[in-house]
């Protein structure tokens, strides 16, 4: 089992994305590379997660990491922000024909050792290894959306755009990433009773 974290965790790509959510569970976002330097809703929804769960930035290692680190570091309160750091390890990814610019692994060429390693090292929250508990209430599920009408209808787009616009969220928000957020900041009850599923 995957061990959970509270924190959202930014990584830079979803090829980063894929990699950390096959070692751990929680919110992991991506900030397209530079693409969250032009994205005021992506930034947003960063400094709201960072203000309820906290924030964890693991960027690669290279020089355009530590740009969008650094872009991070200043936009987000520093109290509500936690640095991951993957070492510099030379090689290349096993999708790319060569390596990159500085020739550095990034965080989709880590292994998981390192990763969670790295996550620990920043003073991430480990839900199963503290008393600290995630949710209280249910978790919101893909049945959920689909039977609230926000998933696998004709109009399912444009219903989430009005909850995701309702609830102050990005509207660009893909149907998964859409529940990994709303799992993160309320529980299906929440929902519920506000009359949003």
């Amino acid at each position: 089992m995957k061990p959970r974290i509270r924190e959202a965790v930014v990584v830079e790509g979803r090829y980063d994305k894929n990699t950390l959510s096959q070692v751990v569970d929680g919110v992991i976002l991506e900030t397209s590379g530079f693409g969250v330097f032009k994205d005021d809703e992506a930034l947003a929804l960063l400094r709201r997660l960072a203000g309820e769960r906290g924030l964890v930035i693991l960027t690669d290692s290279d020089g355009a990491g530590f740009v969008i680190r650094n872009y991070l570091k200043g936009a987000i309160a520093p109290s509500q922000v936690k640095h991951a750091y993957i070492p510099d390890r030379p090689g290349k990814e096993k999708r790319k024909r060569a390596p990159g610019k500085e020739g550095k692994l990034g965080v989709e060429g880590m292994p998981p050792a390192v990763l969670l390693e790295a996550l620990r090292r920043a003073g991430a929250t480990f839900l199963d290894e503290t008393t600290e508990k995630g949710p209280t209430g249910r978790a919101i599920t893909k049945a959920d959306l689909y039977a609230a009408g926000l998933s696998g209808t004709p109009d399912a787009a444009e219903r989430r755009r009005v909850l995701l616009k309702r609830l102050d969220l990005p509207e660009r928000l893909s149907p998964n990433a859409m529940l990994q957020v709303l799992n993160a900041l309320y529980d299906y009850e929440t929902l519920a009773a506000l009359g949003l599923l």
